[in-house]
């Protein structure tokens, strides 16, 4: 939970008081809290609350389920929020403003005449009142939607909200209810107008540098002590604050060793990698940890595999053994098929790193590919190795256009393109028209489960339209019987542009893994199909590569 945020959307929202944006709502506020019962003014702001939080979440639901770039809606919206402010900051162009906006004040006066007294008409008012506000309100409402819609969950998401609305809601609430009285305290606002809409309009702007810093302080105020923890002669991007490593726990079984605990490797310097077997961005970093094993193992470096399984299939110890095998993984791995571990870490990605020095200290953390010299540099200082000596180089596995990460089962499911609806249990599809791009469609009879589809009938369709190099999917059989699919690119064979895991447009899948079906010589948009020739296919997750 990123409570400078949380912060942040309180302070966005209490900034409307001394904004341009009050003054359409101020008469309304004010008329229906005089004319209304003693518990209208309450009402109000309910009302108020609820259709912002009904209003933001909905718009959290449709850019998800779109897949709208949230970058673009963010920095349009850092825009429109940088010009807000520097409305705020000009006498000039705050004027301008109200007098632009005036029409909604007529509005709210004349259907506040109509409301009826009591609690239930002030949610009617206050809802009322979002919906004028709304539009006034939009550039700073704006930036707060892309904060909410960034959450990873609902729970974050509403907490963000709720800061908003309370610090939005907070000064009509006392607005609404001294009524009358509230007049004579506006003289200090009239007074000191314009410092107060130019301090506001220097914190909206102060705002606009920080979400655009994505949060990040240390950027945004260039704290000096960060170029000593970034520097070469020492740990690089280390943490600030190292922490007293969590225990390893709950595990199910360890592979390639007895059972490990933090506290009994004490002395030793030890890299924990939470990983899973059909994850691509974790095989990747496979040969470099492998490496660091081959290389440290001797000189005091143990390196614990975390398998924290994504998918139910990823559970079975077999499955994880023959993993070790592919990729000569000789280091311990334990199977946290619960999560007991990842839990302890307050982990949430794949792969992550957590480096633990000899007194049991996490002291650096790098979550996804790449960073692989600033690891092993790590590991090397940490031993007390040679720090001239070369360390690992790396390969870019990504680009920025690339199609992201593509969940087929409907708990996770994103950018469905076919007719008929992506729902729980087993239905006949169509393949759309046209099928835009990052888009996926059905064709034939599926059976659609949580985590997976399952083809029900030969000849059953798959197609993906995608920007990548290489292009991977997680494939299973739901019996011992291997099952066998037919690819095209782009309508054709696949020839020269086929994964190592193609022979002949064809992929044999007989276990469950991950899969690697296109290999073009660059990025570039192909539309990619599976044909299964029988029934019992099960595909997962589309990932990628460059």
């Amino acid at each position: 939970m990123n409570y400078i945020e949380i912060g942040l959307s309180f302070l966005e929202g209490l900034a409307l008081i001394a904004s341009p944006c009050i003054l359409p709502i101020l008469p309304l506020m004010l008329g229906a809290s005089i004319d209304g019962g003693k518990k209208r003014p309450l009402g109000i702001i309910v009302g108020f609350v609820i259709a912002f939080t009904a209003f933001a979440m909905l718009s959290r639901q449709i850019v998800n389920s779109l897949g709208i770039n949230l970058d673009i809606i963010k920095y349009g919206s850092l825009a429109l929020l940088a010009l807000f402010g520097a409305i705020l900051l000009s006498e000039k162009l705050s004027a301008i403003f109200s007098s632009a906006t005036s029409g909604f004040a007529n509005l709210g006066n004349k259907l506040s005449t109509n409301s009826q007294d009591g609690f239930c008409s002030g949610i009617l008012i206050g809802m009322l009142i979002g919906l004028i506000w709304t539009p006034c309100a939009g550039p700073i409402l704006a930036v707060v939607l892309v904060q909410i819609i960034r959450q990873e969950s609902n729970v974050q998401a509403l907490f963000l909200v709720g800061a908003f609305a309370i610090g939005a809601g907070l000064p009509m609430f006392i607005i609404s209810l001294t009524g009358r009285k509230i007049m004579s305290k506006l003289k200090f606002l009239t007074t000191h107008a314009e410092i107060i809409r130019k301090s506001f309009g220097a914190l909206i702007l102060l705002t606009v540098c920080f979400i655009a810093f994505d949060g990040n302080t240390k950027s945004f105020f260039a704290v000096k002590e960060t170029t000593k923890i970034s520097s070469t002669n020492g740990l690089q991007d280390a943490l600030e604050n190292p922490y007293p490593a969590p225990e390893i726990a709950g595990i199910q079984n360890w592979l390639n060793s007895n059972p490990l605990t933090i506290a009994s490797l004490k002395g030793k310097v030890v890299l924990i990698d939470f990983w899973t077997y059909s994850c691509v961005n974790c095989t990747r970093t496979l040969p470099y940890i492998t490496k660091w094993d081959e290389t440290y193992r001797d000189k005091g470096l143990v390196i614990i595999g975390i398998h924290a399984p994504e998918f139910e299939f990823e559970k079975n110890a077999e499955n994880v053994q023959n993993a070790l095998k592919s990729h000569n993984i000789k280091y311990p791995v334990a199977l946290d098929n619960k999560l007991d571990t990842w839990t302890n870490f307050q982990n949430r990605y794949w792969p992550a790193h957590y480096l633990i020095d000899k007194s049991g200290r996490v002291v650096y953390t790098h979550f996804g590919e790449g960073n692989y010299d600033k690891t092993e540099n790590n590991i090397r200082q940490l031993l007390g190795l040679n720090k001239s000596e070369k360390t690992t180089s790396e390969n870019q596995s990504f680009n920025r256009n690339q199609t992201p990460e593509t969940y087929l089962g409907f708990a996770r499911a994103k950018n469905f393109a076919s007719v008929e609806k992506l729902s729980k249990g087993s239905a006949a599809f169509t393949l759309p028209q046209f099928l835009p791009s990052d888009n996926w469609a059905l064709f034939g009879k599926w059976k659609i489960e949580a985590e997976k589809i399952t083809t029900q009938q030969a000849g059953a369709k798959l197609q993906l339209n995608f920007t990548a190099k290489k292009v991977f999917l997680v494939l299973g059989s739901s019996s011992s019987k291997p099952i066998n699919a037919t690819l095209k690119l782009n309508g054709k064979s696949l020839e020269k542009f086929s994964g190592k895991d193609v022979k002949k447009n064809q992929i044999i899948i007989a276990k469950h893994d991950l899969y690697e079906l296109v290999n073009q010589d660059s990025a570039r948009n192909g539309l990619l199909e599976i044909t299964s020739a029988d029934a019992g296919l099960e595909a997962y997750a589309f990932t990628f590569g460059n």
